[in-house]
């Protein structure tokens, strides 16, 4: 049960109990370390101005501190990157700043999809801190790294809570516990097709889930963004960007349907009419392209658990126009000079 406990502010040391200290390697910062900080820093810069806007817009008590807790998370991830780039002499990336947000703007979201947000943007943000735990050498980056994300585990826990208390989601499936250990000795159990097409095991239906709620969640956010963007050739990619994944949603969905699995509910009804635009078009078609390439990660999650041939041919399709729009999408940001370059190679040609 949410309680006002659970819900005070976090203090952002608290989930590991340490204070990740810069360190004084003098060593240059490392390929790996260059582009996780990097990587970091650039989404959370992002999330400060989207989350500054919610926040104006924001009646529901316990959603406020959630949005809150989210904006002070970011603030202080931003902060200890720029420790390390000083430190490395490292330019600090100008991400995004007041300029790419209107706090004056009227509302576009109720309430609760502040919450499903929150869930879409911080499992993202789990995903790669996660990858750049093992990956990164230098004690003290990684260090920060584990603390990112045992702050996004916390932080996930919280925005749990209040999905269930407050009855926003769907309660997860259930299915019969097995009586014994069940040996696959038939391979029927890859069908999707033809012949004997066995029920969904559960990894499948995990993921088909959390595919669906990740979706519906982006398609009401690109819903938002397509009614206040300016720019043509932007409006066109979110309304192909909004079609492709309703397209996707509701064939992941029939997979659920047919065993009579529940699944999460859309979300459109949670944005509201206001054309006035709140962020500038350089900071919606980032995000979206951002978030999309990061379908690529959780998609690929999704392949390797799941063994139906039907629901892989689905994911594959899913895969190549994710890719497809992520593409377009950069090529506008090039083309408009919106889009900063992360740490590169030597040129030795």
């Amino acid at each position: 049960m949410t309680t006002d406990k659970d819900l005070n502010p976090m203090n952002v040391m608290k989930p590991l109990n340490i204070n990740p200290k810069i360190s004084d390697e003098t060593n240059p910062l490392t390929s790996f370390e260059m582009g996780k900080l990097w990587a970091t820093y650039m989404g959370n810069s992002m999330s400060i101005q989207i989350l500054s806007y919610f926040l104006q817009h924001c009646e529901d008590e316990h959603i406020k501190t959630l949005l809150e807790n989210g904006l002070a998370l970011s603030k202080d991830f931003i902060q200890r990157i720029e420790g390390f780039f000083k430190k490395g002499n490292f330019p600090i990336p100008i991400g995004f700043t007041k300029d790419d947000v209107n706090l004056g703007a009227p509302r576009l979201y109720a309430d609760e999809f502040y919450v499903h947000y929150l869930k879409y943007a911080s499992k993202a943000g789990m995903s790669l801190y996660a990858v750049a735990v093992p990956l990164v050498m230098r004690e003290d980056i990684r260090e920060f790294f584990i603390y990112c994300n045992q702050c996004a585990t916390v932080y996930l826990g919280q925005i749990n809570n209040v999905l269930m208390e407050k009855k926003f989601i769907e309660e997860p499936p259930l299915i019969p516990t097995p009586n014994g250990i069940d040996i696959i000795d038939k391979q029927s159990f890859l069908n999707g097709y033809f012949g004997d097409v066995r029920p969904l095991q559960a990894l499948e239906i995990i993921h088909l889930w959390d595919n669906i709620e990740n979706n519906v969640t982006s398609m009401a956010l690109l819903l938002g963004f397509h009614q206040n963007v300016q720019d043509q050739k932007i409006r066109a990619l979110f309304k192909r960007g909004l079609d492709m994944t309703d397209k996707a949603v509701k064939q992941y969905k029939e997979k659920l349907h047919v065993e009579h699995i529940q699944s999460p509910s859309y979300l459109d009804h949670l944005v509201k009419t206001s054309t006035f635009p709140p962020f500038s078009d350089k900071i919606m078609l980032f995000h979206k392209v951002d978030m999309f390439a990061m379908k690529i990660r959780s998609f690929g999650n999704s392949l390797a658990v799941t063994a139906r041939r039907d629901i892989n041919l689905l994911y594959g399709r899913t895969l190549m126009n994710i890719g497809l729009f992520v593409d377009d999408g950069m090529n506008i940001l090039i083309d408009k000079n919106w889009i900063e370059s992360p740490p590169k190679a030597y040129d030795r040609v």
